[in-house]
């Protein structure tokens, strides 16, 4: 079965897939020959919120040309659960988000998941346990594109800790919720974050 693609530019959606996904919102197919993602970046508003496509029989070479002239980024981090059935969440630059990071040197995706969820909120991981998914997001670093990939696990902790929100990594609070209260996280997050909280069962 092809592997297909979900690539977040800000609030935009760009899919690379063998087939066209189901949703309300109109997708624009894109051609991807002479496609320059700098260029298409740049092209985009600010604000917008759309879906774009590359139709195509083998996603996964598509993807690995559209990577070839990015800076490739790895990233880690966690949905964690308390033994009482609450959620973390964290809010930083503005946004509700999820504790993550990039790898360090030598480091594993899921050492670095606990890593970051651990400096960014006080706690301690008593478990982690499946991957739940992975995202991609692209943004410029001066005059390169980079392309982060993010592996998501789910973790648990004994009990509900306090959480000690890291300041130095712009976190301005760290909370418990319970899924049933999570509609302000809904509303001002990414859609990276929504992908996650869907393959954790949340929503």
């Amino acid at each position: 079965m092809p592997r297909n693609y979900r690539i977040y530019i800000n609030d935009n959606t760009l899919f690379i897939s063998d087939f066209l996904p189901e949703q309300k919102e109109k997708i624009q197919q894109l051609e991807f020959q002479d496609f320059n993602l700098q260029t298409f970046y740049k092209k985009l508003k600010n604000g917008s919120k759309k879906s774009y496509i590359f139709l195509t029989k083998n996603p996964q070479e598509t993807f690995k040309k559209l990577k070839k002239d990015c800076t490739i980024i790895k990233a880690a981090g966690g949905l964690v659960e308390s033994a009482n059935g609450n959620f973390l969440f964290i809010f930083r630059n503005k946004k509700w988000d999820l504790p993550k990071g990039k790898l360090e040197e030598g480091e594993k995706m899921k050492e670095a998941a606990v890593r970051e969820v651990e400096e960014e909120c006080g706690i301690r991981v008593f478990k982690r346990e499946e991957k739940l998914c992975k995202t991609y997001h692209v943004y410029p670093i001066g005059t390169k594109m980079v392309i982060k990939k993010t592996n998501w696990y789910k973790m648990k902790v004994k009990g509900e800790p306090k959480l000690v929100p890291q300041k130095e990594e712009g976190i301005d609070e760290a909370v418990w919720l319970d899924k049933n209260h999570i509609s302000p996280v809904v509303k001002n997050t990414f859609p990276s974050i929504m992908d996650v909280l869907r393959a954790g069962g949340i929503l």
